[in-house]
């Protein structure tokens, strides 16, 4: 064993950087044992240099975080302070001046990956970010080098535990949205502010990430397609059970049918009770991959949280550092496919449309006519009429999404048709 030690900088004290400089130190004769040197702690950049931080020694403790990562003597570089700046300029100015890198930040890596990738390789070093995606489950690697032999044509997942905790709980009590969410704030699941999961946000940036690296495309954040789930009612999970299902917010990366392209979204949707990812529960996340040769995968476990979430930074520290004693550097950017980002009106999938009709005769002809004209084809209908207003529920078969939303456009005009209550995609058949 090399007895130099590789020196680490750590970008954030917060809640996943305690953790991480907490492991360092409990576990340091295992992780020296796996690397094949030891690993030290050579500085701390922090906003707060006054708070006590308890297991590091202050000294290590700076404000100045360039100056860390300009020093010549770091090995690799932890990033886990999150958003665009100064991450962004602070990974950069790390490569140049000879450090690896090691983030959780999924933020930067959606919109600014193909770039910082390129700046890693300039510089021969390492971009390893296991964290950014999914807390503690290890998804990255095996997307980037276990299936490298094989043909990835969909993932399908839960990548956010707030969101999932919420839905949940709508499903179990039969709660509404605001219980739901308020429980969650209550409990530490959600923020105060709780757009970026709730709107889709955080489940957006990171399907950017799994869609670059499941089709060796790059996809930045513009091109996820993105609905948030405050619109979901416990009408929706009652007409959901009656079909068997429940409503998950899914992250959804697929390639076409002729393999020309792929798309990547964020919606709510209603996934039958069979599915594996039906049975999630709570803050869990859960991601199903599907591909050719392997055939149908799930990667399960704690989606967040200061602990889980660095188990996935330490892991990737272990594999740079090892990558760093042997001179080499591991996989980077694959984007050789270089396959367009088909908008949302081509994704083609079932769909669930609940409406407020006239309780009288030929509304349902007059609906089942609109959805003929733009080429949607019915599934089945349930309709339930009383004191001359209705409630109909339509289930298609598979229909683009532009398809779709021109039938709803047209349904809309209609004299019987007193509103559309609801539209929910269904996945996962």
């Amino acid at each position: 064993m090399r007895t130099r030690p590789l020196k680490v900088a750590l970008l954030g004290c917060g809640v996943v950087g305690s953790e991480v400089t907490r492991i360092m130190t409990t576990h340091a004769d295992d992780l020296a044992q796996r690397i094949g040197a030891p690993v030290e702690l050579a500085g701390v950049a922090v906003r707060r240099p006054s708070k006590v931080r308890e297991g590091i020694d202050p000294s290590l403790v700076t404000t100045d975080a360039t100056a860390l990562v300009k020093r010549g003597d770091i090995d690799v570089v932890v990033e886990v302070i999150g958003g665009i700046e100064p991450a962004r300029s602070l990974i950069t100015t790390a490569f140049e001046h000879g450090a690896s890198v090691v983030s959780a930040n999924k933020a930067l890596l959606a919109q600014d990956g193909a770039a910082l990738h390129a700046a890693a390789e300039e510089h021969g070093r390492d971009l390893y970010y296991e964290a950014a995606v999914a807390g503690a489950i290890p998804l990255i690697r095996p997307l980037r080098e276990s299936l490298a032999g094989d043909k990835v044509n969909r993932v399908l997942g839960i990548v956010n535990g707030t969101t999932n905790f919420i839905l949940d709980k709508m499903d179990s009590t039969g709660a509404g949205y605001q219980e739901a969410l308020d429980e969650a704030t209550a409990l530490g699941y959600a923020e105060a502010d709780p757009t970026a999961d709730v709107e889709g946000f955080d489940a957006a940036a990171k399907a950017a990430i799994l869609a670059g690296i499941a089709f060796h495309t790059r996809v930045r954040l513009d091109d996820v397609y993105r609905e948030g789930m405050a619109e979901v009612t416990a009408a929706d999970f009652r007409s959901a059970k009656e079909m068997g299902c429940t409503i998950k917010l899914l992250a959804i990366c697929e390639r076409a049918a002729d393999g020309e392209s792929v798309t990547a979204r964020v919606h709510p949707a209603m996934i039958p009770l069979t599915h594996p990812l039906a049975s999630v529960r709570g803050a869990y996340n859960a991601v199903f991959v599907e591909s050719d040769a392997a055939g149908q995968l799930m990667f399960y476990g704690p989606g967040a949280g200061g602990a889980p979430t660095a188990s996935a930074v330490l892991g990737d520290l272990v594999a740079v550092c090892r990558n760093r004693l042997n001179g080499a550097t591991g996989p980077g950017e694959s984007s050789y496919a270089a396959l367009p980002v088909s908008p949302m009106g081509e994704v083609v999938t079932r769909y669930h449309i609940s409406l407020d009709v006239a309780d009288k005769p030929g509304v349902l002809a007059q609906v089942a006519t609109v959805f003929a004209e733009h080429g949607v084809s019915i599934d089945t209908v349930r309709q339930q009429g009383k004191d001359g207003e209705a409630s109909l529920v339509v289930v298609t078969h598979r229909a683009s999404d532009a398809s779709l939303t021109g039938t709803v456009e047209a349904l809309r005009k209609l004299d019987t048709v007193r509103g559309v209550a609801s539209i929910m995609r269904v996945e996962g058949e």
